[in-house]
């Protein structure tokens, strides 16, 4: 309802490349399974982390770092206010790392699983934290851009996930960016799984890359 009185109902659309949807409904057919639907990756992130409590002083920012895209999505006690889409992720940072360093793609990858951002020592670090900070960039004029938007919402902390949320320092410089607190989420923290043979400090490494594949599956249970 609008200050005015009004009734007010925001609707967020969501559109896709025919071609796009058709190749990942093929590999699922190749596959021998039969789609049922598709989903958006922002909405399975959601579904897997998003609780249904209000925040007391504010919206949750969600973002879902990929190899090669990263899904950001500001939700208020489970319904979704505001998306976005950046064609950046973890892959970033090890093409920076090869070219630099000169080392082949798996090679810079074990490297990035190694070093801490921040490190004026350590090379390694330097290229990776100047490809961070851009990503940081993005993240930041995202937010600020939403704050700007009529019905933007105050904002009361970030979670991150994702493969490339475990890049050591990334959160903590995130949350100087951005001036909220951050810490790295998993599907696991609403859901302890049931019986494994992994402990806690197993699943607090693979939690955050198993959001997305958890959410979509929670979506195929409603």
């Amino acid at each position: 309802t609008t200050e005015e009185g009004e009734r007010l109902q925001r609707v967020l659309l969501v559109a896709a490349h025919r071609e796009m949807v058709a190749a990942h409904v093929g590999a699922a057919t190749a596959a021998g399974v039969k789609p049922v639907g598709v989903d958006l990756t922002p909405f399975a992130v959601l579904r897997a982390l998003g609780g249904q409590d209000d925040l007391a002083h504010g919206d949750e920012v969600l973002v879902d770092v990929g190899s090669a895209v990263t899904n950001l999505v500001i939700h208020r006690a489970g319904t979704p206010t505001f998306v976005r889409i950046l064609v950046m992720g973890g892959d970033d940072v090890t093409h920076a790392l090869s070219s630099g360093l000169d080392l082949d793609l798996a090679d810079a990858e074990e490297r990035k699983r190694s070093l801490v951002l921040g490190d004026p020592d350590d090379p390694a670090s330097r290229i990776a934290t100047d490809r961070a900070e851009a990503f940081i960039d993005e993240i930041r004029s995202t937010l600020e851009y939403h704050r700007t938007q009529v019905g933007g919402t105050q904002l009361s902390r970030l979670t991150l996930t994702g493969g490339g949320a475990l890049l050591a320092g990334l959160a903590d410089r995130l949350a100087a960016a951005v001036r909220l607190p951050v810490h790295i989420g998993s599907p696991f923290d609403r859901t302890p799984p049931g019986k494994t043979v992994h402990g806690p400090e197993d699943l607090a490494v693979v939690g955050p890359s198993l959001t997305t594949a958890i959410g979509l599956a929670l979506g195929g249970l409603e």
